[in-house]
Formats: C-alpha cells, sequence, structure tokens
C-alpha cells in the first residue's frame, strides 16, 4: 500500500531523517518560531484594540489592514524569492516584524493609541508576511532529502504553534502586559531570523532561459506560465478556491458561534483543541503513510473535514463533535503533507517561489470574502442551513478533484527528478509501484 522514496534514489533502506539535517533543524527552529508568533499575534492584537476601546469594528480593521497586503503583494513575493533567493527575502520579512512589533509594544506601553496607528503597523506586518510565506516552499527540498517527512514535521510543529500560540498570549495579556505580549512576538520573530541566517548558502536554481535582470512583469508571466500549464496544480487550486468561499469562509465564524451555543466557551476550546490533536495526528501519519498517488489519498482524507460543518450544523453532542474534530483535523493535516510534498516534489526549484504564490493567492484570496458573508447568510438562511450547505459543497467539491484525471493521475516523483519534473504533455518519470 505504501513505498518509499528511498527505492527509486538509492534500490533499498530508507532516507535519511529530516533531523539528521543541520540545515533542516535550523529551518524547523525558525519556522516553528515563526508560526508561534503568527499564533500570537491574532489573539494580542484582538485583545489589545478590544481594551484600547475601538471595539469589534476595529479588530476587522485592523486584521483587514493585515491581511490586504498578503493579498495584494504574494505573488510579487514569490518572484523576489526566486529573484534574490528566498533565504534573503524571509530574514528581511522577519526583521521587518521585530521592528513591527517592538513598535506596537511602544504604542501600547505609551498609551494615547490611535486605531490607525494599528492599522498602518499590521499593513507592514502584511506586506512582510507576504515576502516570507512563498519562499517556505522552496527551502524545504533544499533542507531535507526526505520531503515527505519533513512537511509532515513541519505541519505537526503548526498544529503545536496553534494550540500554543493563543494560549500563550492570552496568559501573558491577562497577567503580564499588552506591551509584554508584542515584545515575545518580536522575539520569536528574532529566533525564527536566526535560524533562517545560516542557511544564506543554499543554492539558487536558474530558470532555464531567464534573464538575470528580467523585469518583474517577465517574472510573474514565468511563474504563471510554470502554474498554468500543470493541470493538476491549477485544477486544485481553482476548487479549493470555490471551496475556500464556500466551506472554510463560513465554517469558522458560524460554526465557533453555533458550538459556543450548544457547548460553551469552554466546550468550545475544548473542541477547538480536538481539532489541534487531530492536526496532530494527521501529521504523524503524514510521516508514515507514502501512497503512490498522494493527492488521491489526500482528498480521501479531506472527506473527512466534511464533518467540520456538519457538527455544529446537526447539533451534536460534546462527545461526539469532539470526535469529529479530531477526525476533521487529522485529514486536514494529511492533505497538507500531501499536497505540499506533491507541490515540492514536482516543481522546478527555479520556479518554486512563484508557483508557491499563485498556490497562496489562489487558496486564501476569497476567504475573507466568504467570512464576510457569512453573517448576512445565516441571517437570511440560518446558520445551521448555511453549514449544511457548506458540507455539502465541501463533498462535491472532493468528488470534483478525484474526478480531474491529472489530479487523479499525479503520482509520487522520485527524488533524481524531482526537481525536473514534467509539464503536462510530456512523460513523468516516477517511482515503481507501491509494494
Amino acid at each position: 500500500m505504501t513505498t518509499d522514496d528511498t527505492a527509486a534514489a538509492h534500490g533499498s533502506g530508507a532516507l535519511p531523517s529530516p533531523w539528521r539535517s543541520r540545515r533542516f533543524r535550523l529551518f524547523f527552529t525558525a519556522r516553528s518560531a515563526s508560526l508561534l508568533a503568527d499564533g500570537m499575534l491574532m489573539v494580542s492584537v484582538t485583545t489589545s484594540i478590544l481594551a484600547a476601546g475601538f471595539g469589534a469594528s476595529g479588530v476587522g480593521y485592523a486584521l483587514a489592514a493585515w491581511m490586504a497586503p498578503i493579498v495584494l503583494l504574494i505573488l510579487f513575493g514569490g518572484v523576489l524569492a526566486d529573484r534574490f533567493t528566498p533565504q534573503l527575502m524571509m530574514v528581511g520579512a522577519d526583521a521587518a516584524r521585530v521592528v513591527t512589533m517592538l513598535a506596537m509594544a511602544a504604542l501600547f506601553a505609551l498609551g494615547g493609541i490611535e486605531l490607525w496607528q494599528v492599522m498602518a503597523l499590521m499593513a507592514v506586518s502584511g506586506a512582510a508576511t507576504a515576502m516570507f510565506q512563498p519562499g517556505l516552499a522552496s527551502i524545504v527540498p533544499q533542507v531535507a532529502e526526505d520531503i515527505q517527512r519533513a512537511n509532515a514535521l513541519l505541519r505537526i510543529s503548526e498544529s503545536l504553534s496553534t494550540l500554543i500560540g493563543p494560549g500563550l498570549a492570552g496568559f501573558l495579556v491577562a497577567y503580564w502586559t499588552t506591551a509584554g505580549s508584542y515584545v515575545v512576538i518580536a522575539a520569536a520573530y528574532a529566533v525564527s531570523a536566526g535560524g533562517l541566517l545560516p542557511l544564506r548558502h543554499l543554492s539558487g536554481a536558474k530558470e532555464e532561459g531567464e534573464a538575470e535582470d528580467a523585469p518583474m512583469w517577465r517574472r510573474l508571466a514565468t511563474g504563471w506560465h510554470e502554474f498554468r500549464s500543470r493541470s493538476w496544480l491549477w485544477g486544485v487550486i481553482s476548487l479549493w478556491a470555490v471551496y475556500g468561499l464556500f466551506v472554510f469562509g463560513p465554517s469558522v465564524p458560524l460554526g465557533a458561534a453555533l458550538l459556543t451555543e450548544q457547548h460553551g466557551a469552554t466546550g468550545y476550546g475544548w473542541i477547538a483543541s480536538a481539532d489541534g490533536l487531530g492536526t496532530i495526528v494527521g501529521g504523524l501519519l503524514g510521516m508514515r503513510v507514502r501512497p503512490r498517488r498522494p493527492l488521491v489519498a489526500g482528498v480521501c482524507a479531506m472527506f473527512f473535514f466534511v464533518l467540520n460543518p456538519l457538527a455544529p450544523a446537526l447539533g451534536w453532542n460534546f462527545a461526539l463533535t469532539a470526535v469529529t474534530g479530531v477526525i476533521a483535523g487529522c485529514g486536514f493535516a494529511f492533505w497538507g503533507v500531501m499536497w505540499a510534498t506533491s507541490v515540492q516534489s514536482h516543481i522546478p526549484l527555479a520556479v518554486l517561489s512563484r508557483v508557491s504564490a499563485y498556490d497562496i493567492a489562489g487558496s486564501i484570496m476569497v476567504i475573507p470574502l466568504g467570512r464576510a458573508l457569512a453573517g448576512p447568510a445565516a441571517e437570511s438562511f440560518g446558520a445551521e442551513r448555511v453549514l449544511l450547505f457548506s458540507s455539502a459543497v465541501s463533498f462535491a467539491l472532493l468528488a470534483a478533484m478525484l474526478c480531474v484525471p491529472a489530479i487523479r493521475g499525479l503520482t509520487r516523483a522520485a527524488p533524481q527528478t524531482a526537481r525536473t519534473a514534467p509539464r503536462d504533455g510530456q512523460a513523468a518519470a516516477v517511482e515503481p509501484a507501491a509494494s
């Protein structure tokens, strides 16, 4: 049922654990610190703005100020990462976020803060995030031979950070100061920069025929060509964008509201923790299970995520809802490992940051719209009906993915061919069939 990359690379045995690579350990430390800071930031911003008297609308404006630059600049972040190396862009982004968070700490420590000041600093932080994110995909294949296991470890780190970060921020705000929480966030971003700094000697692959001084628009066009030339890639992202609008968008706000109403704030917290536990389990499975067709396996696992909006819509009891949270989280995390590994092993390194930027942009661009429409839709049709619709759409879109031949037929790339994987219409070199 499963296979190991080693069979293709060395004939027998197993690829070395990512932990044996000093470069991966540095990257893992950097990524974990960055994820922890990201997890803390949303709670710190929300609590500090509410405490300053700007209300829920102020929170919305601040988060929108953070998200807008990401959506607008993410493609340019991919171009710059391929042009100047991901490591350079990511260290620069972390440095900018350290300065931004220290400025936030100073503002809240001094008092008399204005909402526009918070929005301006959050916009800078969002722009830095847009420069940081695309390079992540390009670094993983350069610091670990076993790309799938590396992605699984990173997914587990993300899950732990999602669990720990908000709680840590809440603790610091409650028992220290709001300004202090921003200082800790700045320190976490500094750790991230420190872990990435020694990776400056990573090789920088160049796209064949692309001049060093190629203009920005041409580099963007090259990334778009690489993206659209693989139907499995744009097929997933096209469907995923619809998924974000109708599933991810409504599920978070409406699901949280219904679960809090049904089980109380404490019950909702435990259910959210159960979902986090499931993502850890999914990451662990991603380390061990190596399907020959990773996207098919990932989509099949994502079918369990249909339970996420379904449980609050049907008002299931606490125990059953918590169990569905574990199962849904597991499926989502396993899909994430399979998807990241497929992209990183089938896209040439020279354009991987740009392709990753198109991936991120297509995946997140419509989620804010889905969340904005969730409230009016719930008022018109009822939150339960909206979430039932989300569950049905989730099932239909996942089934549609399995109906796309290019998605269904994509096999795991052998390590020696991963960096030169073909576009549509070219013969693919793949590893032997699973045993």
